[in-house]
């Protein structure tokens, strides 16, 4: 969601519908994964001022860790060369200095010859667009920025997400509308913003020589102008299909662009990001997603076997009228025409925030992680990982050793992604350590 400063914020074929499941409940399995924590990195140590909302990609070929976040005075960036072990001194990514306001939501990615693709939104003059750079040494400097310039003067944008093909082709999807006058917003005192009315839709671009031009939009979420869809994280297939999950509002009025909370909808596209699936609608019987929901909902991963996961988060009620939050994870083993009912991640249901990621791992696991405020002393990192075949392999495991104040900003995503040996974690908190200074804190851990 849209960051509005620090002390606050923040196709080619088509898809059959699943049919009807009933929401599952946290199964009582006998625990077979153990979870070992490599040392905890703070990575963002060395930037003055807040840091949160970090993204995160690996290059396994390497075993290189890139983690992109807000913070050092723009857009900070940090690397790790021994897999997640230990982390280098950050940098600012270039175009993004001199504000954690003007520049935001971060996304990161890796190409298969290891180019990395680092982005960000910036606001300038009357316009919000994404800013996409490249390293061609893994890391150690970015001397390409290209600008995604949209073609209406005075645009509304945010939360963009990066992929890279088997060819080599980048794309971007971001939260586009045409006139941002459109676009009211609802702010938590200690959270990020959440939008009340929008001409919102997810909209994707794509580069074939590495980042230096880009396609114009194509439209992800139909009914554009004003579809209602934000937040459209993706992985690429083999095959190279795109693959989204995105949060589906329903619009309500085409003037005010009034709304209704949302739901979470997976498409693909075969050729590109130029034509697009009929949506499905994942986990309905889990619930929707509030108007009032500052953090960024919604994740889809992808494991080996192509097994697809999404994880999501539902705002509701409980049988005696009290408010509750769920964190959920759904599969697909059939390229995403058919899903399974919601399966719920997090052992609770407080009406607190669970900032629910995925990442898929071997054939049939994939690793849900959760960063959430359910703990009484603050914000707390969970992981946990799910079987096709057996269902949750072990309880709730908690990574973070200390607890983050709930009155500071940690940031609306967190990083997950899938190693050889189990998953590396990165998050934002301001601990007891840390003082009201959020940071970014990193770690790898393996999964036996």
């Amino acid at each position: 969601m849209w960051a509005v400063g620090w002390h606050h914020i923040r196709s080619g074929w088509c898809l059959v519908a699943a049919a009807a499941a009933l929401a599952v409940p946290v199964e009582a399995l006998a625990s077979s994964a153990t979870y070992t924590v490599g040392p905890t990195s703070v990575i963002s140590a060395a930037c003055a001022g807040q840091n949160a909302e970090v993204e995160q990609a690996v290059d396994r070929s390497l075993g290189y860790v890139y983690e992109e976040w807000m913070g050092c005075s723009g857009i900070g960036f940090a690397r790790s060369t021994d897999g997640g072990a230990t982390f280098g001194v950050p940098t600012s990514l270039p175009g993004a200095t001199g504000s954690n306001v003007n520049a935001w939501d971060p996304a990161v990615a890796v190409a298969g010859d290891g180019t990395v693709y680092a982005a960000f939104m910036v606001a300038k003059g009357a316009q919000w667009y994404p800013i996409v750079t490249a390293s061609f040494d893994h890391g150690v400097t970015f001397p390409q920025v290209s600008s995604l310039v949209p073609p209406d003067a005075k645009n509304w944008g945010d939360r963009p997400f990066l992929a890279v093909g088997p060819d080599g082709t980048v794309y971007v999807t971001w939260d586009y509308g045409p006139e941002r006058t459109s676009v009211t917003f609802i702010c938590a005192t200690n959270g990020s913003c959440a939008f009340l009315t929008g001409d919102l839709n997810v909209v994707i671009q794509s580069s074939s020589d590495r980042g230096v031009t880009w396609s114009p939009m194509s439209h992800v979420s139909p009914g554009f102008p004003a579809s209602g869809g934000d937040s459209g994280p993706m992985v690429i297939e083999p095959s190279g299909r795109v693959d989204v999950l995105y949060q589906g509002y329903q619009i309500t009025s085409a003037t005010t662009f009034t709304m209704n909370p949302a739901y979470s909808y997976f498409t693909a596209s075969t050729d590109h990001g130029l034509t697009w699936s009929a949506p499905v609608r994942v986990g309905a019987e889990g619930g929707t997603m509030s108007l009032s929901e500052w953090w960024i909902d919604g994740d889809i991963g992808i494991d080996a076997g192509g097994n697809l996961y999404a994880t999501w988060d539902t705002q509701g009620t409980n049988a005696d009228g009290s408010a509750n939050d769920s964190g959920w994870l759904a599969f697909s083993t059939d390229g995403g025409r058919r899903w399974t009912g919601p399966i719920q991640a997090p052992a609770d249901r407080l009406n607190v925030p669970h900032i629910v990621e995925v990442a898929g791992g071997p054939a049939g696991i994939a690793y849900a992680a959760w960063l959430t405020s359910s703990t009484p002393q603050g914000y707390s990192l969970f992981v946990r990982a799910y079987s096709i075949k057996s269902g949750w392999l072990s309880a709730p495991f908690q990574v973070s050793t200390e607890f983050g104040d709930t009155s500071v900003w940690p940031g609306d995503t967190i990083g997950v992604s899938a190693t050889g040996g189990g998953v590396i974690l990165s998050w934002g908190s301001a601990t007891p350590t840390t003082g009201k200074k959020s940071e970014i804190f990193a770690a790898a851990i393996t999964v036996s």
